[in-house]
């Protein structure tokens, strides 16, 4: 009999072993990966996202930027590159050494190719095929990268032209498949349609299908928050949408105020704390062509905030009391 008690409880010990291990991320040993709906960092840990866009690719000499990002607190730098299409191509050396800075200043790097913006509405964008073309091109440059990279595919990849945007599922699913065919095991983060905004709901109704698209389910959507959301009720009730459907969802842009309406950023941010999503605000510095409200910092200086930078980085459910550092760093609050 205890005998047979002994082989019984290490058979029991057995399978509950394996269920340990087979519970564990498939691909946490990789960098940052998703799970029912959340990101989470290589060691199992969630990371939720605040942070802001950094337009290197038209100021590449503005690289004192990242530690002044970081100096009010974020956990997350997105990186505006070109692929070349409408503007200089950002190279491998380049973005290696964006990444480098990133890291040096404790930072999580978001990178993405703005080139694709407004494709179909605007002239000369570049197609998402174009952009995977490119990651390609610099994939020697993030390889190994990730657990401090997020790779966001194409900025605002279709404008508001019907026809293209109803491509948006076909060839988002079709961007992430070659990624993912090319030996990239990032996190992706995909943007909707209508310049990022989705007020067709094309991206919120074909999320599901372009998820599962993904064989690794290692994708993340990204929505942009501008005059379409200017009620409270709009941001809530698309935020909600995703939660409540288990799909991964973030606030990849937004402002205090744009020229087709002013977004309720205060709503902006208090949804993403309540509801533990990221959120990344439009912009560090360096706007032009009448939207320079929406610089964070005058001229590049970090100690010279805006009004749109002090709300985002020190108002309610502001970066500085919300962001805690990614665990790859150390963690905690900056």
């Amino acid at each position: 009999m205890r005998k047979r008690l002994t082989v019984a409880a290490a058979t029991i010990l057995a399978l509950l072993a394996s269920v340990f291990v087979f519970a564990q991320p498939a691909n946490a040993a990789t960098g940052f990966y998703v799970d029912n709906g959340r990101l989470y960092e290589a060691g199992g840990q969630e990371f939720v996202i605040r942070g802001v866009s950094h337009p290197h690719a038209w100021y590449a000499q503005e690289t004192d930027s990242f530690a002044g990002i970081k100096s009010h607190g974020a956990n997350t730098v997105r990186v505006v590159l070109s692929n070349g299409v409408r503007w200089t191509k950002n190279d491998a050396a380049d973005v290696a050494n964006v990444i480098s800075l990133c890291k040096q200043n404790r930072l999580i790097c978001m990178l993405e190719v703005h080139d694709t913006t407004g494709y179909g509405e605007q002239s000369g964008a570049s197609t998402l095929d174009q952009a995977v073309d490119y990651w390609i091109e610099i994939q020697s440059a993030l390889e190994g990268q990730e657990d401090y990279v997020l790779i966001n595919i194409g900025n605002e990849p279709y404008g508001n032209d019907s026809a293209t945007v109803a491509d948006w599922a076909s060839d988002t699913s079709a961007a992430i498949q070659r990624m993912r065919d090319a030996g990239f095991d990032h996190t992706l983060v995909v943007d909707a349609p209508n310049w990022g905004q989705d007020w067709s709901h094309t991206m919120r109704d074909n999320a599901g299908s372009v998820y599962t698209s993904d064989p690794t389910g290692n994708t993340v959507f990204s929505i942009h928050m501008y005059g379409v959301y200017e009620q409270g009720s709009t941001v809530t009730s698309y935020l909600e949408h995703f939660v409540n459907a288990g799909l991964p969802i973030m606030i990849g842009e937004f402002g205090h105020d744009h020229s087709d309406g002013n977004p309720d950023e205060d709503t902006i941010m208090a949804e993403a704390e309540r509801l533990g999503l990221g959120y990344i605000g439009w912009s560090w510095s360096g706007n032009g062509g009448g939207v320079e409200y929406l610089d964070m910092v005058n001229n590049f200086d970090a100690d010279s905030l805006t009004s749109w930078g002090q709300r985002i980085f020190y108002g309610a459910n502001g970066i500085s009391s919300t962001a805690e550092e990614a665990t790859v760093y150390g963690g905690g609050a900056p």
